[in-house]
């Protein structure tokens, strides 16, 4: 059986080219599997509710939606950990494993409160389908320089483009077949995943020496726990100010603190603090989670304003995000095409910061009477911008990052964009909601349709200013983005602007020598 040391050369020779490409096909399919799972129940909420509890059911909705970000979120600083001691290879199947569980229990629910608990299941699993999987991509590392993030690059594009595209898909299958049909689906591919992994894909399996920080990985979730539960509740379910939201607040902050000293003192920490002096690594977790922010503002806001303000039923609303997904495709394959001539990467990142804070801010021109098809090119022009940022700013982490962290590196970039998703989802939210309320006082936003005449006409001029606010505050957070990839840029050196991806030359952080923990090929 072959052996090789995680981190050496000789590592990564396990993979022949056909076994490199059967694999990244693999990594691509789960991607997919991850992403169109955590937003697809959304387009399925109403006869899931009819289905399993029409009384109490709506009641229920929050915790049904949020159920797996909340899993997949809080458990990935241990997933990252685990890739690093135990191998990826080893972990990706586990997730799998655990994903599938969980997606056949959810579709075989009997009611609300088995459906909210297995899709808590699936989540768990489904945290790992995506950062583990870039994981194991980056470990297919071909020969030339800063190969390695090549594939992480394109799972990045993937997991933007479900992110657009997944409340669609959801439904088609809750149409055409039924509700049950938006778990049932990832089982035979969930299985050809985990088949092809186990026969395909040969990566080396650390040997798990040291300790595990089980208290680092406890408060780690209990802090992303706390901070998604207090953007999912507040303004919403209790106000910003009620004892409820002020204490969960004030709780996840005193966790934060502990989770901050845990590292600081763990033999084998989670999320290692030394991660944070190496000015790449620091700056993209920033870049990636304000990216985001962004993301997730564009994608709910513009679903919102064509519904409310244009009138546009909620399947069809889901395809005008279709050009910000070809927005995404397009230019990240462009820009993979064009780092492999030599390119600067640092280029491609500024451009794509610049483009998507154009487009946000240009969404936030828009009116009731704003052709939709200025909407469309807006939505195109941010997913242009987009596929240069998310998967390039992984493949930076990645490649900065010292090969033994490379696990707990990636799925860090992941933790911070999905902490960034929730913040920026209850941010501009709660902006959305008192902006409104400025202009049509008592009124809920929910009944803007059912107004006729001129009451109509005022409370949806109301909506969309409150939504303009929404976009052009989205933008400033981009407009921030762009700072920070300028600052990047000076820091990266070598990092960003050599030759291909990355350049041959890493931070002297990045060279570190990894501890001689044995391996073997799995």
């Amino acid at each position: 059986m072959t052996t090789a040391v995680l981190g050496q050369p000789g590592a990564t020779e396990l993979m022949t080219p056909v076994r490199r490409r059967l694999g990244m096909l693999l990594c691509l399919i789960t991607i997919v599997l991850a992403v169109l799972d955590m937003n697809i129940v959304s387009a399925a909420t109403v006869p899931i509710v009819r289905d399993l509890d029409p009384v109490h059911g709506v009641d229920r909705l929050p915790w049904l939606i949020s159920a797996f970000a909340l899993a997949a979120t809080a458990l990935l600083p241990l997933y990252g950990k685990l890739c690093d001691m135990y191998g990826a290879k080893r972990v990706l199947m586990g997730a799998v494993a655990t994903f599938l569980l969980g997606s056949g229990l959810c579709g075989a629910a009997q009611s609300m409160e088995q459906l909210i608990a297995f899709r808590a299941l699936q989540g768990i699993g489904g945290g790992g389908l995506m950062s583990v999987t870039m994981v194991v991509i980056a470990q297919f590392k071909g020969p030339g320089p800063g190969s390695k993030g090549k594939g992480s690059a394109m799972g990045g594009i993937i997991a933007g483009i479900g992110m657009a595209v997944g409340p669609l898909v959801g439904a088609l299958l809750t149409d055409h077949l039924s509700w049950r049909w938006i778990f049932y689906v990832n089982l035979p591919l969930g299985v050809l995943v985990l088949v092809g992994v186990a026969l395909v894909i040969k990566l080396p399996t650390a040997a798990g020496r040291g300790g595990l920080d089980f208290l680092g990985a406890a408060l780690a979730a209990a802090f992303a726990v706390g901070l998604l539960l207090v953007t999912e509740w507040g303004g919403k379910d209790y106000g910003w100010t009620s004892p409820v939201i002020l204490g969960l607040a004030a709780g996840t902050l005193a966790l934060f603190g502990l989770f901050l000293w845990r590292q600081a003192v763990a033999a084998q920490p989670v999320l290692p603090l030394s991660l944070f002096r190496i000015p790449a690594v620091r700056l993209g977790f920033a870049i990636q989670g304000l990216t985001g922010m962004g993301m997730i503002g564009s994608i709910v806001q513009v679903m919102l304003y064509l519904q409310v303000a244009r009138g546009v039923a909620p399947t069809t609303a889901s395809l005008y995000l279709i050009p910000m997904a070809v927005g995404m495709t397009v230019s990240g394959l462009l820009v993979g095409k064009l780092l492999a001539r030599g390119h600067s990467l640092g280029v491609f990142l500024l451009a794509g910061a610049a483009c998507a804070a154009l487009a946000m801010l240009l969404l936030g021109l828009s009116g009731p009477d704003t052709p939709l098809v200025a909407v469309l090119a807006e939505l195109a022009l941010l997913g242009a911008g987009l596929g240069q940022l998310i998967g390039q700013l992984i493949t930076v982490v990645q490649d900065a990052a010292p090969q033994h962290q490379l696990g707990v590196a990636t799925t860090g970039i992941r933790f911070f964009q999905n902490l960034g998703n929730a913040l920026g989802a209850a941010l501009f939210g709660s902006v959305l909601a008192r902006v409104f309320a400025a202009g049509e006082p008592g009124l809920p936003l929910g009944a803007v349709r059912t107004l006729t005449g001129e009451a109509h006409e005022h409370a949806v001029r109301s909506f969309t200013e409150a939504v303009d606010t929404v976009f052009l505050a989205a933008g400033g957070v981009l407009v921030l983005v762009v700072l920070l990839v300028w600052r990047l840029r000076a820091v990266g050196g070598a990092l960003l602007d050599g030759d291909g991806p990355v350049a041959s030359a890493e931070p002297a952080a990045a060279v570190r020598p990894a501890p001689a923990v044995g391996a073997r090929a799995a």
